[in-house]
């Protein structure tokens, strides 16, 4: 797919970089900033304490290993968007972009969405050999990244969780879904997923050829503090949880 960075070179791109913020209040940001915003944001994220991230229609009966949630408690949220049910920790890496249609050239479809953001990090990361499989972000037969969307008539949000590590006790928590990408073959955690560290010398390394290729596709403007919570508490819908 050709790329179609903001159509407009002058509309600019709103970057939030977070460090060690929750998932919970990630997510709240990005509601706010999706709902209640009318610009363009990309939001980066890594550090977040452990916890479970659900999508919207996901039941913790058929997905959680309720026994171990119980004896080894940690927060469960529930996305305000669909996608699928992942075990987050501080070596979860998050991007999610958020974006009008009319700038990004890109149409509200979830199919459009996939493709426009894996050509991106494609180009940006060429000696990963990442591929679009099913909706998801693999090098080889492996999976290193899941997505979840949220579409508006004319706006988008596209939030991605990226395993710069994991550890393999945590899969633990996580039952086998019922309805699971066929290139997975009924394979476990382990045999499933794969770890980006072990693609790159350091975490520095893929922190600047990510910015790198953002600064050099988009109008980048850094959000100040005061502009992020000052979105934040603007009056909007919400649709997220936390149990």
């Amino acid at each position: 797919m050709m790329i179609s960075p903001l159509a407009v070179k002058s509309v600019p791109l709103y970057l939030v970089h977070l460090k060690n913020q929750s998932i919970y209040q990630q997510l709240q940001l990005e509601e706010a900033l999706l709902r209640a915003d009318d610009r363009n944001w990309c939001v980066i994220n890594m550090g977040s304490p452990s916890a479970i991230v659900m999508g919207i229609s996901g039941k913790p009966e058929l997905l959680l290993n309720e026994q171990i949630l119980a004896e080894q408690p940690v927060p469960v949220i529930r996305r305000f968007s669909g996608g699928g049910t992942v075990f987050i920790d501080p070596n979860t890496f998050f991007i999610s972009w958020i974006c009008n249609t009319a700038h990004s050239g890109v149409e509200c479809c979830p199919a459009r969405l996939h493709e426009w953001t894996a050509a991106i990090y494609q180009t940006m990361f060429p000696s990963l050999g990442m591929k679009l499989v099913e909706n998801d972000y693999v090098i080889g037969e492996r999976k290193f990244g899941g997505n979840a969307q949220y579409l508006c008539k004319a706006r988008w949000l596209h939030h991605s969780s990226l395993l710069w590590d994991y550890h393999s006790d945590n899969m633990r928590y996580l039952k086998m879904p019922a309805k699971i990408p066929k290139y997975r073959n009924s394979r476990s955690h382990d045999e499933f997923l794969c770890r980006l560290c072990d693609h790159f010398e350091s975490l520095e390394q893929w922190n600047k050829q990510l910015l790198e290729g953002i600064y050099c596709r988009f109008n980048v403007k850094i959000a100040t503090e005061e502009m992020v919570e000052e979105v934040l508490h603007r009056p909007h819908r919400k649709g997220l949880t936390k149990n």
